[in-house]
């Protein structure tokens, strides 16, 4: 599960924000992960769960928003909202796609005391 990684990545950036802009404790976080991202979205609140235990962001909830994944086709040009790297191209029916949206994984926003 990478997803537990991912999560103590996040509670690393959030722990080196609170020493910078000196809060001491976070309320929520709201993630943007990408439909592409490969990111198990269950997953991902159960590592968080996991990773925020004694830290300032212990008592934070999580909120993510999914962000469509998007292509181009390499073939017609066509660029489609695809939910998976192996989708067609709704146009053309051409295969290999060309990833151009919704593979990220960021922190949007903290709501801090």
């Amino acid at each position: 599960m990478h997803e537990l990684s991912l999560a103590m990545s996040l509670v690393e950036i959030i722990e080196a924000e609170a020493a910078r802009q000196d809060f001491h404790k976070v309320r929520s976080v709201l993630m943007e992960i990408g439909e592409l991202s490969c990111v198990e979205v269950e997953a991902m609140r159960l590592a968080f769960e996991v990773a925020v235990r004694g830290t300032v962001a212990e008592a934070a909830t999580l909120e993510i928003e999914i962000t469509p994944g998007a292509a181009r086709c390499p073939d017609c040009g066509h660029l489609a909202q695809i939910s998976s790297h192996l989708s067609p191209c709704p146009q053309c029916g051409a295969m290999g796609l060309i990833a151009c949206g919704g593979d990220q994984l960021r922190i949007k926003e903290l709501e801090v005391d």
